[in-house]
C-alpha cells in the first residue's frame, strides 16, 4: 500500500485550482494530529484503506518529550505497542514515534500468494475496535507520560473517476472501498452494526493528491513527488501540477495518481490509477 510511507518527499512550490485554499501535506503516509494529547504534543490513531490495491492498515503517531519508552494500550486496556529506547538511543531519548501495521489483503486477489493473510473489512474493525487508546510513556526518575486519542469506524469512501491530463488531475467522491468492500456489503456491515456509518456519508475533511513517477527502485526519478492536500469542500474536485515540476520529469515518465479522502479524524481511504505518461516523447513503457 502506498498510502501510509511514514515520509514523502515535496520537491516544487505547491499550486491549486482556482477557488482552492492550499493546505499543505507530506503525503499519505504521514499520521498528522493537530490539537495536544494531554501530556503527549500530539498523538493519533487511524485506519487507513488501499481501496485500489484491497488491503488495509492501522496507524499511529506519539510525539512526547525525553522518553525512554512508549506504549500504547487499545479500549480494553490491552497493550498493542511498546518501544523502549536503549544504549545510546536512552541517552539522546525518543521523541517523535510513528509506524504503521502490516496492510494484508482484504480480499482474496488471485495474483496473491496463496498463503497470505486475507483480513476482511469486518474481521479488521473487530480487531482494532473503536474507543479510547491510551498512549504513555516513561522518561528519566519515573516520570510518566499520558495521554488519549479516539480511533472511530468513520471511514470515508474511496475517491473515483480519478484523471490526469495536461497537468490536471481530477477526481470525484466515491461510494465505497473498493476492493475491500462493495456498496452492498457495506449497507450490510451498517445494517449488522459493524459499521456505524455508510462510507458515503461520511464527511472529507481533506482531499490527499499525489503525483507519483512508476520508477524502479533506486531511481532518482522515485523522489520527485508532487503532493497536496486541499480542503475536502473545495468547489473543484481539480488541482493543477505547477508546470515547474512536470518539467522537472525527464521525458517519457511514466506516472501515477492517488487521491486520498480524509476523514475529520485522520482514517483515509485512497484510490491509485497509473498508465499515465509525462512529457512524451517515444511514449512510456
Amino acid at each position: 500500500m502506498t498510502g501510509m510511507k511514514l515520509m514523502r518527499l515535496v520537491t516544487t512550490i505547491l499550486s491549486v485550482t482556482a477557488g482552492a485554499a492550499l493546505a499543505f501535506g507530506t503525503g499519505t503516509t504521514v499520521v498528522t494530529a493537530t490539537e495536544p494529547c494531554d501530556d503527549f504534543g500530539e498523538c493519533k490513531a487511524l485506519i487507513e484503506i488501499n481501496a485500489t490495491d484491497g488491503d488495509i492498515g492501522f496507524h499511529f503517531l506519539i510525539d512526547g518529550d525525553d522518553l525512554n519508552s512508549a506504549r500504547i494500550d487499545d479500549p480494553t486496556g490491552a497493550k498493542v505497542f511498546e518501544d523502549q529506547a536503549k544504549g545510546r538511543l536512552r541517552d539522546q531519548k525518543l521523541t517523535e514515534t510513528s509506524a504503521e501495521s502490516a496492510e494484508p489483503l482484504c480480499w482474496p486477489d488471485p495474483d496473491a500468494d496463496p498463503d497470505e493473510e486475507i483480513v476482511t473489512l469486518e474481521e479488521f474493525l473487530e480487531r482494532w475496535v473503536a474507543g479510547t487508546y491510551v498512549f504513555s510513556g516513561m522518561g528519566d526518575n519515573g516520570a510518566k507520560a499520558v495521554g488519549a486519542t479516539e480511533l472511530t469506524h468513520e471511514i470515508p469512501a474511496a475517491p473515483s473517476n480519478v484523471g490526469f491530463s495536461g497537468g490536471l488531475i481530477t477526481w470525484a467522491a466515491g461510494d465505497d472501498l473498493g476492493r475491500c468492500a462493495s456498496n452492498a456489503d457495506l449497507d450490510d456491515l451498517v445494517a449488522a452494526g459493524v459499521l456505524p456509518i455508510h462510507p458515503e456519508k461520511v464527511d472529507v475533511a481533506a482531499w490527499e493528491v499525489v503525483l507519483e513517477p512508476e520508477v524502479a527502485d533506486g531511481d532518482p526519478t522515485g523522489n520527485l513527488v508532487f503532493s497536496i492536500r486541499v480542503p475536502g469542500d473545495i468547489p473543484t474536485r481539480a488541482v493543477t501540477v505547477p508546470a515547474e515540476h512536470l518539467a522537472a520529469l525527464p521525458d517519457d515518465t511514466p506516472v501515477k495518481v492517488e487521491i486520498g479522502a480524509i476523514g475529520a479524524d485522520d482514517n483515509a481511504t485512497f484510490t491509485e490509477v497509473g498508465g499515465f505518461c509525462v512529457n512524451e516523447v517515444e511514449g512510456c513503457e
